[in-house]
């Protein structure tokens, strides 16, 4: 006798829809008894052998031993992937990383933590990304056709994430560019014969900024280009978040402390010394607030135009850690907004919803998943595992991130990140989570299951 899993959805199809009439504590069991099985059945189908009932202990025995021996494909696999170097970029994406942990550690004061530096390392991680992966689409494209000639991969001749290209530029290239920007509103107090009175010299930094280097603020997300520093700084574009960090990196160049908060939808900055009315004195049309801000603070809709020198003092001051937050969290935003481009309307909670409402887990809704860019989801994922660094007790942001390996078909992973959700979430937000991760589970074992199939059919004597 046989066993074969040969119609794996269909029984899983089954298995899910009867899971939904248990009892939570009969479900969770049965799907321990599925993992048990799935490893069971993993170990028949790569190995190549027949589980038989006829055989006796020995016979048992002599296939158990057949199944701990990987067979000769998987081994020469595995002799090919230990010969195989790693690609020098996947080694700048794990420095690039470390040095952002390293950057934004609880171990250091915040004010020794630096938005440039942790900003820049989080471009770099995804500059090496995004250069690896067009290698590889390049190679597979190459390999699709065989006519193709195979394209030439220029070895990357850095070994470090400081010389890391970006634009152009390294890291401390572009640092050197923030120090030459903080030169120029010098030169220009210099010019103009002004002194070092406060507003004057903010409204030197808006002379240089806004002015001789033209640049311009975007609050709709549309551009990656808008979201990193170093393509800020390159363009002279940049979203709301990134030219409030500018702003504040050229004032502590220049002596001056730059305090910021949040808004409504809104990031707003301003100098934390002074006579604060003085930023809301209208000169020309524009109060000196609203010029370093950006068009929200003049906007009747935004919580902006409400405030004055005496409600700014009342607002929870942001730390270093919470600024680079916002731009994070800026990044999932556009990342997700780019990766479900054509699924109109897709939002991360979305499964979560439709399960929780119709009491079924549907193993069926994995092969009607919406369609999304693969790239732009990992790039969501790497910013949100990021902000989960800087937040780690924050339970909404970790169910995001397991509903971002959700629909990266990390299945494994997003278990992982939603059990631990649960654990710190409210109640009835626990209660919605239960039966997806239950679903994941299933999801889970199918995974493992037909990846079993591809490598490795089974032979009857």
């Amino acid at each position: 006798m046989i066993c074969c899993p040969s119609s794996s959805s269909a029984l899983l199809l089954s298995l899910s829809l009867s899971l939904s009439r248990l009892i939570p504590c009969v479900r969770f069991a049965v799907i321990f008894w599925l993992f048990s099985m799935s490893t069971l059945m993993s170990s028949t189908v790569a190995g190549g052998s027949l589980l038989r009932y006829d055989g006796g202990k020995k016979a048992w025995r002599a296939r158990a031993q057949r199944w701990s021996r990987p067979t000769s494909r998987a081994a020469h696999t595995l002799c090919s992937l230990a010969t195989v170097p790693k690609d020098p970029k996947l080694e700048i994406q794990k420095a690039a990383r470390q040095r952002f942990v390293r950057e934004i550690s609880f171990k250091s004061k915040d004010k020794d933590v630096s938005l440039a530096k942790a900003l820049l390392y989080v471009a770099a991680e995804d500059e090496a990304f995004i250069s690896y992966s067009r290698d590889m689409d390049a190679h597979a494209f190459a390999r699709e056709r065989e006519d193709a000639p195979i394209p030439f991969k220029a070895q990357l001749e850095v070994d470090s994430v400081e010389e890391f290209p970006l634009a152009g530029k390294t890291i401390a290239g572009w640092l050197d560019e923030l120090d030459m920007i903080a030169k120029e509103v010098q030169a220009e107090l210099v010019s103009r014969d002004i002194g070092c009175h406060l507003v004057e010299v903010l409204k030197a930094v808006n002379v240089v900024l806004f002015e001789s280097r033209d640049f311009k603020r975007f609050h709709a997300l549309t551009e990656p280009k808008f979201c990193y520093l170093h393509t800020a700084l390159n363009s002279g574009c940049g979203s709301a978040i990134l030219l409030s960090i500018i702003y504040i990196e050229i004032c502590q160049r220049l002596g001056i402390t730059i305090v910021g908060s949040c808004v409504g939808e809104d990031f707003l900055i301003w100098p934390d010394s002074g006579n604060l009315e003085e930023l809301f004195k209208v000169s020309s049309g524009h109060s000196l607030f609203a010029i370093i801000n950006g068009k929200c603070v003049e906007n009747p809709r935004s919580k902006a135009s409400d405030l004055d020198g005496r409600s700014l003092l009342q607002l929870d001051i942001a730390t270093n850690r919470d600024i680079i937050g916002v731009a994070l969290a800026n990044l999932i935003r556009l990342h997700w907004k780019r990766a479900s481009r054509s699924t109109h309307g897709l939002m991360l909670t979305s499964p979560l919803r439709s399960i929780h409402g119709s009491g079924k887990p549907n193993t069926a809704e994995s092969s009607m998943a919406p369609l999304l860019r693969p790239r732009d989801l990992r790039l969501a994922i790497m910013a949100s595992e990021r902000l989960l660094i800087l937040q780690p007790h924050n339970w909404s942001l970790r169910r995001d991130l397991g509903m971002l390996l959700y629909y990266s078909k990390r299945y494994g992973e997003a278990v992982q990140e939603l059990s631990i959700c649960m654990a710190f979430a409210p109640v009835e937000e626990a209660e919605v989570l239960e039966p997806f991760v239950e679903k994941l589970h299933l999801l889970r074992f199918e995974q493992s299951w037909n990846s079993q199939e591809q490598t490795g059919s089974l032979m009857v004597p």
